[in-house]
């Protein structure tokens, strides 16, 4: 038998069974989770039990099962808060290296802030199942500016439309959704939650290669949004002057523009931070931070502004000019300033977004405590993102996004022996682990496997 009818077999069945983690899951009955230590995302409760029923959290504390319960005992094990993804991709892409499955980016020249990422997420992808044997139960799926590489943008990418038809990207990468990871094809929880865009390096390299170019057009752009949102009808009867944007982008900016949806600026150097926190005072919009490894430099400013940050607490090398202060301690430095931090996993947090919980271990030994490292990856991003007590907390009424863990979650070798997601128990099988059995547990090997 040839090696690519195998590997097709092989594929065929793979996908068979990855369909199957897919078919939504029958909800059980009442549920309590007995016995073990409880991480409530904003306190700790030793031998407590978990109640769940009808997709919520019914109750938490140190009570008996109630009658008719189906029990798991977690004697020896930690319970906890389903982990949140920030600045994720799962979902938005399956294999970086084939522009196809990548709908995180959209190079439109027409349409920046408009593109609504929500349209285009996979409830079938491999990332979730592996995602959620990570801890995770939730993901902020954020589009990537279509200019950037790594948080930059390539020269040759903001070439003018006469060098090779190449036009430059608008200001906005889009629009970022909030997902759950349980299974079924109904994963939004909510659209639209934050517009983003990129600060520093590559947003000059988006206005023509300077930070303050960037800053004149933000300002510039925020300004039509406004005199389009005060004049509609005459937008309409085309009585008002050409402005730069869509008609799309202008009305997806009016919420940027009045407050009321988050701008996510990615931005690295202490100096872009402070400048970005000024552009916020000035034109009264709202922030969160994404990237910041200069952060603890300037962390009285932003927690005075009352700015949240999105970071990857293991970022300590200075790989380019925008991180020549970039350290391990920036999360315990931010944490103990007042900021409120939400930790990433790494590598875009697609198919390593399980390494959060790592990450937030390793911010730990660095000098975050322990309960905060926790809180960064549960209520933070929830409030972070305007969802608190709805989902990444242990309470009574939040979505029962719970995970029983064999040790400590922020243990790499500790496991989850159950994983609920709106109160719903998840398969623990992903397609790397179908993977694994079928060539480990198969004997014979197929011929091509025996040479």
């Amino acid at each position: 038998m040839r090696l690519s009818h195998i590997l097709a077999g092989a594929v065929a069945a793979l996908s068979v069974a990855a369909l199957s983690l897919a078919t939504p899951a029958i909800a059980q009955e009442t549920v309590a989770i007995t016995g073990g230590r409880i991480l409530t995302g904003t306190s700790v409760i030793e031998g407590g039990t978990v109640v769940i029923r009808d997709g919520k959290i019914v109750s938490v504390g140190s009570g008996s099962a109630p009658s008719g319960a189906r029990v798991i005992d977690a004697t020896g094990k930690t319970v906890a808060p389903g982990f949140v993804a920030v600045d994720s991709g799962l979902a938005g892409t399956e294999v970086g290296a084939v522009s196809g499955t990548n709908e995180l980016r959209n190079s439109a020249n027409t349409l920046s802030a408009a593109f609504d990422i929500s349209y285009g997420l996979d409830p079938w992808s491999f990332t979730l199942p592996v995602a959620r044997l990570g801890g995770i139960t939730r993901a902020v799926v954020v589009p990537q500016h279509p200019g950037s590489s790594g948080g930059h943008v390539h020269e040759d990418e903001t070439a003018g439309a006469g060098d090779g038809g190449y036009q430059t990207p608008g200001l906005f990468a889009g629009q970022a959704a909030i997902i759950n990871l349980g299974q079924g094809t109904d994963i939004l929880v909510k659209p639209r939650v934050a517009m983003v865009a990129p600060f520093g390096e590559a947003g000059a390299g988006i206005a023509g290669g300077a930070r303050g170019a960037q800053f004149v057009l933000f300002k510039e752009t925020l300004s039509e949004v406004r005199l389009y949102a005060r004049n509609k009808s005459a937008y309409e009867r085309a009585g008002l002057r050409d402005l730069s944007l869509s008609r799309a982008d202008l009305e997806a900016l009016i919420p940027v523009a009045d407050g009321s949806m988050p701008l996510i600026v990615s931005v690295h150097r202490a100096s872009d931070i402070q400048q970005v926190l000024r552009l916020a005072r000035e034109e009264g919009i709202k922030l969160i931070l994404d990237g910041a490894e200069e952060g603890w430099l300037v962390a009285g400013d932003i927690a005075s502004a009352g700015v949240p940050v999105l970071l990857n607490p293991i970022s300590n090398l200075p790989s380019d000019f925008e991180m020549r202060a970039a350290r391990m301690e920036n999360a315990a430095a931010l944490n103990a300033a007042g900021v409120v931090i939400a930790i990433k996993g790494n590598e875009g947090s697609t198919h390593r977004a399980r390494e959060a919980r790592y990450n937030a271990g390793n911010a730990v030994s660095h000098g975050l405590p322990y309960g905060a490292a926790i809180a960064a990856l549960t209520v933070n991003p929830a409030r972070i993102f305007g969802m608190a007590g709805q989902f990444g907390q242990i309470t009574p009424g939040a979505a029962a996004d719970v995970v029983v863990w064999s040790g400590d979650p922020l243990e790499p070798l500790s496991q989850p022996s159950a994983i609920f997601v709106d109160g719903v128990e998840q398969p623990l099988t992903s397609r790397p682990l179908m993977l694994r059995d079928r060539y480990r547990q198969q004997t014979p090997m197929p011929p091509a496997y025996r040479n």
